[in-house]
């Protein structure tokens, strides 16, 4: 953008014309009038400094050649920056093991805050300022082997895009734009200030250190403040903070604009305010903030203005009291302050600006033009009189100008040092410091490496960048009601740590009632156990807080995501804690596991009462009637399933889960076996009682029948041995059923088996049932396969309840259901079968005969 402008200057100002060239030398074509300062020497450095604040340019008439622009508002912390590089150099020029053979000068001019006038300077430095130029071979050194400055990122970013070209360095002590650290657009410039990138990072870190994620943005709109807002907006989104406004300050510091501004910082709920700007365009922002009296809110200054002497006033302590800020690292130079109350001015023209500042400090003037003007004598003490120029406590800029100058004179030393015939431009070759051109002072240049007297090290990175150093300062109230400003700690991205941010807590002064640090979220924090909800249409840092789901946990504050605990955990009750999952299995100590533990022993005891009983009655008819042998063998198999629960409850194991249903099957086999030999005995004997099955009996005798039993038996021994052979049933911590629990049961292995085990059960059930169900109306006193029928009905409809209920209940209940089924079932076939014998046994012995038990009853 800046480059055809400039050439056109260059061409117009600094080249031979058609008509010089014919005469054989080149002659200037015109002077800026800049003020500068100056002096001779072998290699000269240009330096840039904005002496004055403001620059006025006359009207134009566009009748008469325009009157050049002048300065005003003379700046005496900016003329103790220059006299900082004077004194740099004269300390150099001093030092016998720092170029001892050369000695430098120092050309120098007051860019007065203005981009015109920092090009004008740049030009005459570059170009040089002899009336007439002889040498047209172009050969030697340039006027400037290097610029110390810039001090502001515009006119560096210009002066750079054009000195560029031709490899000149440019050091800048102040230039902070993050858009200089491109090596593609100003490959010649340097800087002795941490860029921009840096300085956010730092304000960020302060962030992130205080918890605030809900902040305002506002900055000049110049370059400075543009790349400035840009970064800020990138590194706080990677934080994961906010910007809860973004306003930009005007140039012209229109006061309606600036109004506008201040109302929405009152009307915005973010308490912490980042401000990137120079205090040129600061100021009336505060003006109007105190106009309007918006208090409670925290400044972040950046460090273009974070130590500005202008803020710290009385008027202002209310308002900007407690202010955080970046500064750039401060220094000690010894000498400096003798050398800045040694200076004297001279009357020559190349150093004017001295003369300038002789006259703004002591109100007087060399040539009085006028009544009641003072002379000035040139002897005038400086120590009498107290001024930022003096006031060497606080050096910042000034320091960064001391390690600028040290830069350019080490890459020089360096330079000089080089080894013949391995030097490192073509040919091996080193540089000719009798015709020093810039682009071989950048190659040194990008590999300084030293340590001032203050202890800090300097060195350029690729980009041209330093090591970033800040201070943070803080806005403390004085003695006198002021402002005054202390450094409460550092922010170093080199530190030996790792902990970039180091802050004395303690020492930092908050300008709120509470007198400690204030909040500035959109949002409150969410607890652990919560998570964060982005509210529609706002930003990330505004959110609802949403408890964590069952099974999900978090345990830090402000959580994203809940995450999902491991498979045998659980989340505890407040969300933020996985714990071991509950594991439930039918235990002893269960309610429900006694109560069937007690209903399983009481059928137990029930099943040896009637054993007893049947064994003290023995030989009586009821006893021995259809096969006494069958029915202690059915007590044996009804006491069995009664006891085969008891492998049902406890910590499943292996051992329990391979028996409970094996001993399960084989138990409800031999007592349906023995039901169904029963049922066929009961119909043998009626059949035998007719002509034509008089031999029914001796086809169906106690061994066959005992055969029979034992073959039906060993089949689901057979059925079990495969089963518990090919896939055994293992205990299995189940999740599926309950999320929040860890159900231990059986798995059954092998889904065919057990199908094929409770199948032949219902076989033969059904069978016995079918049989029993025929033979019931036989015409007998004593009809027992009325009973065996009655029993085989209710065996039936409980374990064809069983199937829905076993699938459809939880956890440790179906094992529950399970259990429920064969005591149901057993108490149904003991009761339907043997409580009938005993009644008759017990309480009506003479129905205990042969001749009642086998009396018919004749139906005509």
């Amino acid at each position: 953008m800046w480059s055809p402008l400039i050439i056109c200057l260059y061409l117009s100002y600094n080249f031979k014309s058609a008509a010089s060239i014919l005469m054989g030398s080149c002659q200037l074509q015109g002077h800026f009038g800049l003020n500068g300062m100056y002096q001779a020497g072998d290699v000269i450095l240009g330096g840039l400094f904005e002496v004055h604040l403001l620059a006025v340019f006359p009207e134009l008439s566009f009748r008469s050649a325009p009157e050049p622009p002048y300065c005003e508002q003379f700046d005496m912390a900016s003329f103790q920056q220059a006299q900082t590089m004077v004194f740099a150099i004269d300390e150099i020029n001093k030092n016998p093991k720092l170029l001892p053979n050369i000695t430098l000068g120092y050309h120098l001019y007051d860019n007065c805050v203005m981009l015109g006038m920092a090009f004008r300077a740049a030009i005459s430095l570059v170009s040089g300022t002899e009336e007439l130029f002889s040498n047209l071979n172009c050969t030697g050194s340039p006027p400037v082997i290097g610029i110390v400055g810039d001090s502001n990122s515009t006119p560096s970013i210009a002066i750079s895009s054009v000195l560029g070209l031709f490899r000149v360095p440019i050091v800048s002590y102040f230039a902070t734009c993050s858009c200089l650290s491109n090596r593609k657009q100003y490959p010649s410039f340097f800087r002795t200030i941490p860029s921009d990138a840096f300085q956010v990072r730092a304000m960020v870190n302060i962030l992130k250190h205080f918890g605030w994620t809900w902040v305002g943005l506002i900055y000049s709109d110049d370059d400075y403040g543009n790349y400035a807002a840009q970064s800020f907006l990138q590194d706080i989104q990677i934080y994961g903070g906010c910007v809860a406004f973004t306003e930009i300050l005007p140039l012209n510091n229109n006061r309606k604009y600036i109004e506008h501004v201040v109302g929405v910082i009152q009307a915005s709920t973010a308490r912490v305010v980042v401000v990137f700007s120079t205090s040129t365009y600061v100021l009336p922002l505060m003006d109007e903030v105190v106009l309007q009296n918006v208090t409670n809110r925290q400044w972040i200054a950046s460090e273009a203005w974070a130590t500005s002497p202008m803020f710290h006033t009385q008027r202002l302590l209310p308002f900007l009291g407690g202010t955080l800020g970046i500064a750039i690292r401060r220094g000690e130079i010894q000498g400096l302050h003798e050398f800045l109350l040694h200076l004297r001015p001279k009357n020559d023209q190349h150093n004017n600006m001295v003369r300038i500042f002789w006259e703004k400090m002591f109100g007087c003037r060399f040539n009085p033009g006028g009544k009641g003007d003072k002379q000035c004598s040139g002897q005038e003490d400086l120590s009498s009189i107290d001024t930022a120029y003096t006031d060497v406590k606080e050096l910042r800029a000034s320091y960064n100008v001391y390690k600028t100058v040290y830069a350019l004179a080490h890459a020089l030393h360096d330079l000089t040092e080089c080894d013949e015939e391995r030097g490192p431009f073509s040919e091996n070759r080193c540089a000719d410091i009798t015709n020093l051109q810039p682009w071989q002072l950048v190659h040194y240049l990008q590999k300084v490496n030293f340590t001032t007297g203050f202890g800090d090290h300097v060195s350029f990175d690729k980009n041209g960048d330093v090591l970033a150093i800040y201070d943070v300062m803080n806005w403390h109230p004085s003695s006198d009601g002021s402002i005054s400003v202390r450094t409460v700690g550092v922010v170093n991205e080199g530190a030996a740590s790792g902990k970039v941010l180091t802050l004395d807590e303690d020492a930092i002064y908050w300008n709120f009632k509470i007198k400690k640090a204030p909040q500035s979220v959109c949002s409150e924090s969410c607890p652990p156990g919560t998570r964060q909800a982005t509210k529609k249409g706002l930003p990330v840092c505004c959110f609802d807080c949403l408890p964590c789901g069952d099974g999900e946990i978090s345990n830090v504050t402000n959580a994203i995501e809940c995450t999902v605990c491991p498979d045998e955990f659980w989340s505890n009750k407040d969300k933020d804690q996985c714990v071991p999952k509950e594991v439930e299995f039918l235990s002893y100590e269960d309610p429900l596991g006694i109560s069937l533990t007690t209903a399983c022993l009481l059928g137990t005891c029930f099943c040896a009462l009637v054993m007893i009983i049947f064994c003290q009655h023995r030989n009586t008819p009821i006893v021995r009637a259809n096969n006494s042998e069958l029915s202690f063998l059915l007590l044996l198999s009804l006491k069995l399933c009664f006891l085969c629960v008891l492998l049902f409850i406890g910590r499943p194991q292996l051992w329990t889960c391979q028996l409970r249903h094996a001993v399960f099957g084989i138990s409800f086999v031999l007592c349906v076996s023995s039901i169904l030999v029963k049922t066929m005995v009961v119909i043998a004997v009626f059949k035998s009682s007719r002509p034509e099955g008089k031999g029914s009996m001796k086809w169906f005798g106690t061994t066959q029948q005992r055969c029979t039993v034992l073959i039906l038996t060993a089949l689901q021994v057979v059925i079990c041995i495969v089963w518990l052979s090919n896939s055994s049933p293992a205990p299995h911590k189940n999740s599926q059923h309950i999320s929040s629990k860890i159900v231990y049961e059986c798995a059954i292995g092998s889904l065919a088996g057990f199908s094929l085990l409770l199948g032949y059960i219902g076989l033969l059930a059904a069978v016995s049932f079918l049989l029993a169900f025929l033979a019931r109306n036989l015409p007998d006193n004593f009809n027992e396969a009325k009973f065996i029928t009655f029993s085989m009905l209710i065996f039936c409809a409980v374990w064809i309840a069983f199937v829905p209920a076993y699938v459809t209940s939880p956890g440790k209940y179906a094992v529950a259901v399970e259990i429920f089924a064969i005591l149901a079932s057993s108490f149904g076939l003991l009761g339907a079968i043997f409580a009938p014998k005993c009644y008759i046994i017990l309480l009506h012995p003479e129905k205990n005969t042969k001749k009642a038990i086998m009396g018919r009853q004749i139906t005509k």
